[in-house]
């Protein structure tokens, strides 16, 4: 587990770094804290998750799956402010080591993570996450 990531955030550009650390290192219920407790994701196979604890096991098994040798690399990241308690984060990734079914190579694909963050006490958290791979 990484212990330097503070969590709420203390600002949403933190965001980016840390959930690149937390998927580096699989820890999906790292990843989950980044939420709400009622908050809601779409993962990358599709699969939509309501809560801190749906959502950790959401990403628990993605990371055991398709994505348990995949690497993120950071693209643009863009933050945009929705009043003083909101901001939507849209941060482009690059993955690649996918593992195909028959365990083969799946290749590099992109993908957007998409979060709407609001204020939760003196920091920020994700009330709702959208991790989907682009087209």
């Amino acid at each position: 587990m990484i212990s330097s990531i503070e969590v709420p955030f203390p600002s949403p550009e933190d965001l980016p770094r840390a959930f690149t650390r937390a998927w580096s290192s699989k820890d999906a219920r790292l990843m989950a804290s980044f939420f709400t407790d009622d908050a809601d994701f779409l993962g990358l196979t599709g699969e939509a998750a309501d809560g801190r604890a749906q959502i950790a096991e959401l990403l628990a098994g993605e990371l055991a799956g398709a994505f348990s040798r995949a690497r993120l690399v950071t693209g643009k990241v863009r933050f945009r402010p929705v009043g003083r308690d909101v901001v939507i984060v849209q941060q482009r990734f690059v993955l690649s080591g996918i593992i195909n079914a028959d365990g083969s190579d799946a290749g590099r694909v992109g993908a957007v993570f998409i979060s709407v963050m609001t204020r939760a006490g003196t920091g920020w958290l994700i009330v709702s996450g959208q991790f989907v791979v682009e087209s």
